[in-house]
C-alpha cells in the first residue's frame, strides 16, 4: 500500500456537495481515505474570472499503481459532470495527484509530486493541516515550509476566518 495524497477543488454547482461526491467515489477497496482536510474557500489562480473555489486534500492508502490512480480520478471527474472546455475554467470537480508515497514520475500525461504544488496555497493550506512535516520528495522542503513561502493568495476555512496568505 503507498499513502497518496489528492486535492480536490470544485467552483461549479453545490460546491461542497461535489467534494463529499468525489470523496464517496474515491473509496474503493483498492484506495482506502484515510483523512479529509478541513474546506478552504480559495480564489481562481490563472484564469480569474470565475467562481471561488472550495479546496481540500485527501490522504488516503492505495494498492493503485499511479496510472491506474490517475485514470480513476479523471473517471470520477468525468461521472461527476466534469467537461474540459476552458483551460484552467470552472469546473464541477478537479482531483489532483499531490504525491504518492516518494515516488517520482515524470510522464507525458503524469507527473508526481505535482509540479506546481509548491506555489499554490489552495493545495498547501489543506495538506499542511494534514501533514505539516511531510516532505517533499525532490526538493526535501516539508509541506508547512513551502506554505509559508508559496505566492500570497487568498485561502480562507470554509465557514470563516481570516483570509491566509
Amino acid at each position: 500500500m503507498k499513502t497518496a495524497y489528492l486535492s480536490l477543488g470544485s467552483n461549479v454547482g453545490d460546491r461542497e456537495a461535489n467534494l463529499h461526491a468525489a470523496i464517496e467515489e474515491l473509496s474503493a477497496p483498492d484506495l482506502r481515505v484515510l483523512r479529509v482536510s478541513p474546506i478552504y474557500e480559495t480564489e481562481p489562480v490563472d484564469y480569474t474570472d470565475q467562481r471561488w473555489f472550495l479546496n481540500l486534500v485527501v490522504e488516503a492508502e492505495t494498492d493503485l499503481f499511479p496510472m491506474q490512480l490517475l485514470a480513476r480520478v479523471a473517471r470520477i471527474e468525468r461521472a461527476l459532470g466534469r467537461v474540459r472546455t476552458v483551460p484552467k475554467g470552472p469546473r464541477t470537480i478537479d482531483i489532483d495527484i499531490l504525491l504518492y508515497g516518494r515516488t517520482v514520475i515524470r510522464a507525458k500525461d503524469l507527473e508526481i509530486p505535482h509540479p506546481r504544488m509548491h506555489e499554490r496555497r489552495f493545495v498547501l493550506a489543506p495538506l499542511a493541516d494534514l501533514a505539516p512535516d511531510l516532505r517533499h520528495p525532490v526538493t526535501r522542503k516539508a509541506v508547512q515550509e513551502m506554505l509559508d513561502a508559496a505566492p500570497s493568495a487568498a485561502v480562507r476555512l470554509l465557514g470563516g476566518g481570516p483570509i491566509a496568505g
